[in-house]
């Protein structure tokens, strides 16, 4: 039975009972690796105590289940364990631990139930495989680490790996600890840690070094617009500049044709460029991060890249983003496609449409145009340009304003014209850093003070 369950930092434990013995058990991963450890302690107990572990196991991407059928994954006894090949060029993994034998098995386990696809009206019947067991014999006081890895040579040396998670902690919480503001309460450290674990590597052919954010755990991989919302809370306030350093350098190897990844490229698959806010989320992640850093170095570097996604969007992009030379304003969208973050589709229809000039599209471009004005004179390429492109676009933005709503338009110029839609969209026009309205004294456009209020 469970006696208990608690954190350990990051670390979840798990303390059993049985008869006079008590068992400990802690789950973590390695840092920037394909592994995890589990150890298992005797606490106490008046004898020795035999461990019998299955190893379930399945090989699939999280979007998909599993249904056996007649597969059959290749499951190899090895030194200190087991190693699975789902199929011909599939990724072996293993199933470890020092000193210990293992006996294959191969025996479908159908049916498992799973409830948040349900929820979601999704396959929600999962199968999963026993590929063997392991026996561990553990002394009052001794403990073993069983390892589950894809990487080729995991360490097998459970304290050390333990020692390696406590240090990693430990460097983020110093880090937080540097950079927090003064009366922080104790419980924010809680918080960094878990902002760490979104944080992930992206190694590159070209730049070992490159990173991400991953969007949401557990469906969704590592998004552009995710990762620039995300990265001044995830990086900057919890003291890692040099993560975000990382991630804005790593996302600037895919810009093209002035757009930034939807969905970031995992091994050998293509780019999705089909959103037109990420790249306007750029901009204000750069600004952010020299504003934090006042690291002149990397807006130097970043510079060519920041204009040439100017030009692209004032010449015209995909899904018809582009300048309209009449206002100033972004446009952006064609029928069938959703290039906002209110992208539901289903089949072939789009759930919000949103074609035409939306609000925090407009929002975010004006922002996008004063950040690039000031990183401009950063770098020592100062051009008026971009001032003159953010007035015009600070007056076009008046359109917006719905005198009988009291409210901005979602949307203007769409297929059908104005979209008087009350959406929360229309708050980033507020909100941005160099998108307020001038109530509030700084340099933006000028929305009726009702907007602000």
């Amino acid at each position: 039975m469970i006696e208990r369950f608690r954190l350990d930092g990051t670390t979840p434990v798990w303390t059993f009972a049985c008869a006079d013995a008590q068992i400990e058990k802690r789950i973590w991963m390695e840092p920037g690796a394909n592994t995890t450890y589990v150890r298992y302690a005797l606490l106490r107990g008046s004898a020795p105590a035999t461990l019998a572990l299955k190893a379930v196991v399945n090989y699939r991407d999280f979007h998909a289940s599993t249904h056996a059928g007649g597969w059959r994954m290749a499951v190899d006894a090895i030194p200190h364990g087991l190693r699975v090949t789902a199929y011909d060029g599939a990724r072996p993994f293993a199933v470890l631990a020092e000193g210990t034998a293992a006996a294959p098995a191969h025996e479908w386990y159908l049916r498992y139930g799973l409830a948040r696809e349900a929820e979601r009206g999704l396959d929600a019947v999962d199968d999963n495989l026993h590929a063997g067991t392991l026996r561990i014999a553990l002394a009052p006081g001794a403990s073993v680490t069983v390892v589950l890895s894809s990487e080729d040579a995991p360490s097998l040396d459970g304290a050390a790996a333990w020692a390696r998670r406590i240090a990693h902690e430990s460097d983020v919480l110093a880090r937080w600890r540097t950079a927090q503001p003064a009366g922080a309460p104790g419980w924010v450290d809680r918080l960094a840690l878990a902002a760490d674990q979104f944080v992930v590597r992206r190694p590159l052919t070209a730049d070992p070094g490159a990173m991400s954010v991953i969007a949401g755990y557990h469906w969704f991989g590592d998004w552009g617009r995710d990762t620039m919302v995300s990265l001044p809370g995830l990086c900057l306030c919890t003291g890692r500049a040099e993560v975000a350093r990382h991630i804005l350098t790593t996302f600037a190897r895919f810009v093209d044709q002035g757009m930034l990844p939807n969905v970031f490229p995992d091994s050998g698959e293509k780019p999705e460029y089909n959103t037109a806010d990420a790249a306007l989320w750029y901009f204000e992640a750069v600004r952010a991060y020299h504003a934090a850093t006042q690291d002149a170095g990397l807006v130097k570097a970043l510079f060519p890249v920041l204009a040439d996604m100017i030009g692209w969007h004032v010449k015209g992009t995909r899904y018809g983003i582009g300048v309209d030379a009449a206002d100033g304003l972004l446009r952006a969208g064609e029928p069938g496609v959703q290039v906002t973050w209110m992208d539901a589709v289903v089949g072939d229809r789009v759930v919000t449409p949103r074609t035409g000039k939306p609000v925090e599209i407009n929002a975010l471009w004006y922002n996008a145009l004063r950040a690039m004005s000031s990183l401009a004179r950063v770098a020592g390429q100062h051009d008026a340009t971009w001032d003159q492109m953010a007035g015009r676009a600070a007056a076009g933005f008046d359109r917006f304003w719905n005198e009988a709503a009291g409210a901005c338009h979602d949307v203007i110029d769409g297929p059908a014209g104005a979209d008087p839609t009350l959406r929360p969209n229309q708050i980033f026009a507020v909100s941005l850093p160099r998108a307020r309205s001038r109530r509030s004294g700084s340099d933006g456009w000028s929305i009726p003070a009702r907007a602000s209020s």
